[in-house]
């Protein structure tokens, strides 16, 4: 083991724990690391001839706090260098930091070996093992991710993949994140990324996992029972506001009104996984080129995200006490 250097032996004589540090502390608990190895390391270099790889494990928390706190390959070396804490979570010392292009090329093995899906599939495999995950039925709704729209770039112009769009009176340029969230628990479990103008109505049946029995959607959704093929399957989507508001004021009026607002209550469930990974993760713009890369990345993003909002009932289960912020 290497010696802890002088500034790590000063940070583990600190009194106050910050919020980082309890974040970290309960993803270290609640990540299903084993599982998650298990699908890298026949991927990942093993030692020979040249320089000998980091520990798969290290990487792959390097990997995870780089989606958690939307740093860049250069970003994340400078804080592994900079914070005490990301160096713990890593099982790194001052004496052995990966550099911006071996965690560059950390991204890249999960990209070229298509490992995200799996990583996605791993973590949800956990919490329907656990009973946090029932699928019985799912709600549908997407996200528009803005893309940087200057043809400042090597190619010189905006990335062909992307696309514009206008909701409401604005115009937004980017990919749109599809996602099927299960009903009793919000957590994701279907991940499909478009370009910005693509239709909610045309992927629906991409974001079904085939076992549930209801479908909760917004109005962008009407229509959607004729393009799905499967029988038995309860429709719940909002019906629109204008014609709402155009029926006469009475009984039916008022009985109308508590079903849709009924609906909004169920449907509030998709908005938390996009709050997690816009607001607690920092995800507002895309990072890379391209649909498959961003699908990566978001194929991510929502794995942590299941996590992040399982965390309580997780950390329960293993009978540990959630780290407390001082």
């Amino acid at each position: 083991m290497d010696q802890m250097s002088f500034g790590d032996a000063e940070y583990a004589a600190k009194k106050k724990t910050t919020r980082r540090e309890v974040f970290l502390a309960e993803m270290d608990t609640v990540v299903p690391w084993a599982p998650l190895l298990k699908v890298i390391e026949p991927f990942y270099p093993v030692a020979g001839r040249g320089r000998r790889p980091y520990p798969v494990q290290a990487m792959l928390r390097v990997h995870l706090m780089q989606n958690w706190f939307g740093l860049s390959d250069p970003a994340m070396e400078e804080a592994l260098y900079e914070i005490s804490s990301m160096r713990k979570f890593a099982r790194l010392t001052l004496q052995a930091i990966p550099d911006e292009t071996t965690i560059l090329n950390f991204r890249r093995l999960i990209e070229t070996n298509d490992l995200a899906p799996m990583i996605f599939d791993r973590v949800n495999a956990l919490l329907t093992r656990k009973g946090l995950m029932l699928k019985r039925g799912s709600i549908v709704d997407a996200t528009i991710i803005a893309a940087p729209s200057s043809t400042k770039n090597a190619d010189g112009e905006r990335d062909p993949e992307m696309h514009q769009t206008k909701k409401g009176s604005q115009w937004y340029f980017g990919m749109k994140a599809h996602i099927g969230v299960d009903t009793d628990s919000g957590f994701v479990h279907t991940v499909v990324t478009t370009a910005a103008n693509e239709a909610d109505i045309e992927i629906v049946d991409e974001l079904l996992h085939g076992h549930e029995t209801v479908v909760h959607a917004d109005a962008g959704y009407t229509g959607a029972d004729k393009r799905v093929a499967r029988k038995k399957l309860t429709w719940k989507i909002a019906a629109k506001r204008g014609k709402l508001n155009a029926m006469p004021e009475g009984k039916e009026k008022t009985r109308l009104q508590e079903i849709e607002k009924e609906k909004a209550r169920i449907r509030a469930r998709v908005e938390h996984p996009f709050r997690v990974i816009k607001r607690q993760f920092g995800y507002t713009k895309v990072r890379f080129r391209g649909l498959a890369k961003n699908l990566v990345q978001m194929l991510t993003l929502f794995a942590l995200s299941n996590l992040w909002m399982a965390r309580k009932q997780l950390l329960g289960s293993t009978g540990k006490l959630r780290p407390k912020y001082a």
